[in-house]
């Protein structure tokens, strides 16, 4: 083989596998479940969390979802929005430190919401909207541990909390950071640059669709590069062929 078709091979295969790894990274990224919004401020009131659980199988559905929440920070007064093909079990748990609020002192919390009956199918995601009266302020951050089940068995486990200074663990659970209340907290406890108003059960979902315009602009910020990786393999390919034949003509 000529050294000419031997660069134009070698630069075609790098450009190739760059696009490829780029865009295979920002696949992997939004195959995770999360919980939107990500940020809500300390001991907010009468807001609404959304999880987003997409399909990450190529030959199945997924048919089960069970989100566990913490119980040593319990998120107080949960109700789940009826999610049409879906029935919801909700588990609640007898807390071992019986929480005092304005309205009495709560001794038990939901422990894990369990949805059933639907399908994800490929290239799909599913949000499950789950309301709440009041979140802990005791705490920076809430793990809501995650099993996906699909219909052929095979069960995603996503419970691995993402350590500091270290890398995204493989199967992340979704994680809400809560912040602190400063001055542009809302009087209900929410942070409005986290979630623009938790007042009403409404304003969450505005703040996960903006999420996830944030997603897909990362999705396409990564395919662009992984193109434009591509286009310059090429090019230096053509370069270097343009050169082979005007040093064969000289």
């Amino acid at each position: 083989m000529s050294p000419i078709r031997t660069t134009l091979r070698r630069a075609g295969l790098v450009a190739a596998l760059t696009t490829a790894g780029v865009l295979a990274a920002a696949g992997a990224a939004f195959a995770h479940v999360t919980v939107h919004p990500e940020t809500y401020a300390k001991g907010a009131t009468d807001g609404v969390l959304t999880f987003r659980v997409p399909n990450e199988e190529d030959t199945a559905s997924t048919t089960k979802v069970q989100v566990f929440l913490p119980t040593d920070h319990p998120v107080l007064g949960v109700l789940v929005t009826p999610q049409e093909g879906w029935t919801a079990q909700v588990t609640t748990t007898k807390l071992k430190t019986p929480v005092k609020t304005d309205d009495g002192t709560i001794t038990e919390a939901v422990s894990e919401i369990t949805w059933t009956g639907g399908r994800i199918r490929h290239g799909q995601y599913q949000d499950f909207n789950v309301a709440f009266g009041q979140l802990p302020d005791d705490t920076d951050q809430l793990s809501f541990k995650t099993l996906q089940t699909y219909s052929d068995g095979n069960v995603v486990r996503w419970i691995e909390e993402e350590q500091k200074g270290g890398e995204e663990p493989e199967n992340p659970a979704p994680v809400l950071t809560l912040t602190a209340e400063d001055a542009e907290t809302g009087s209900d406890g929410t942070s409005d640059s986290a979630s623009g108003s938790a007042s009403s059960s409404s304003s969450a979902p505005a703040v996960a669709a903006a999420s996830s315009s944030s997603s897909d602009s990362t999705a396409r910020g990564l395919g662009i590069a992984g193109l434009v990786v591509g286009v310059l393999g090429l090019a230096a390919a053509g370069y270097a062929l343009a050169r082979g034949r005007g040093a064969r003509s000289e």
